[in-house]
């Protein structure tokens, strides 16, 4: 089994929101009334670790190692959660998220691979740390950036734990799960779509569509694109490090090396063949 280490080591690392976080360092003027609306909708965000734990549970089933796993994992996305709302709290009141505003973005997801959705969760904590990255920059209040810089070494954390239960799937699996990983990746990598994809701005029910992503049920739907875009900035030279931290591990996991995309997706139709 592979949670009794994992929650060793992620129990190592753990940070307390009480005496970690260095709240009297809070410089009100460096703190804008846009700044704190971004943290109010990443609380919200973050809160859909709720329903994305309920759909692991559901899907995993019969793995019992992972889905003790999602007993840590759950309880450290939520924390993220609370620890935006505790600054809200403290700092900006009158922004903190309602229990109507949190509840809106529990609904259920509909039914999916188990390996294809392990790779796709992996893919978005690698892009969530460098989203929590590029916050921590553009923020100046020292607070924030702080906490920024904390919830973005958990994310990396977390990746790095998928991305063992990626590699134990490839010893029970072999071809199915190189051939699902594959697929996943070549569209995470893909900087010529639209928008970046993560897991929350993708579409997960068919029941509520159109509003069956996370982002959809903000307050702001849209305010994720603007905080990519026109606030941190994330930019190509940023983007170009999820897509690289992308193909480096899948390089390692699979022993070929992907320089970009297309190698990669030239190793998808390999494996799709393989595991046909």
């Amino acid at each position: 089994m592979l949670y009794p280490e994992l929650f060793k080591s992620l129990e190592k690392a753990r940070w307390s929101m009480e005496s970690d976080i260095p709240w009297d360092s809070f410089d009100a003027s460096l703190l804008t009334d846009e700044q704190a609306q971004t943290i109010r909708m990443n609380a919200i965000t973050e809160w859909a670790a709720l329903p994305a734990t309920e759909m692991f549970l559901r899907d995993n089933a019969g793995d019992s190692d992972f889905s003790a796993f999602m007993s840590v994992w759950f309880y450290e996305e939520q924390k993220h959660s609370l620890v935006l709302m505790e600054y809200l709290r403290r700092f900006r009141p009158e922004m903190v998220p309602t229990e109507a505003e949190l509840h809106a973005v529990r609904f259920e997801f509909d039914p999916a691979p188990a390996l294809e959705t392990l790779m796709l969760h992996f893919c978005g904590e690698v892009r969530l740390t460098q989203w929590y990255r590029a916050a921590s920059e553009w923020h100046t209040e020292p607070v924030i950036k702080f906490i920024y810089e904390t919830i973005s070494k958990d994310e990396a954390r977390h990746g790095g734990c998928y991305l063992k239960y990626m590699r134990r799937a490839l010893e029970e699996h072999g071809e199915t799960a190189k051939a699902a990983f594959a697929k996943i990746g070549v569209l995470m990598a893909n900087t010529k779509v639209a928008k970046a994809l993560h897991p929350t701005n993708l579409h997960v029910s068919k029941q509520h569509f159109p509003d069956d992503t996370v982002q959809s049920r903000l307050p702001d739907p849209e305010w994720l694109s603007h905080w990519l875009d026109n606030q941190i900035n994330f930019d190509k030279t940023w983007e170009g490090r999820v897509v690289s931290m992308i193909l480096h591990n899948l390089s390692n996991l699979f022993d070929r090396t992907f320089e970009t995309a297309a190698d990669l997706n030239r190793f998808r139709k390999e494996s799709a063949v393989a595991s046909a």
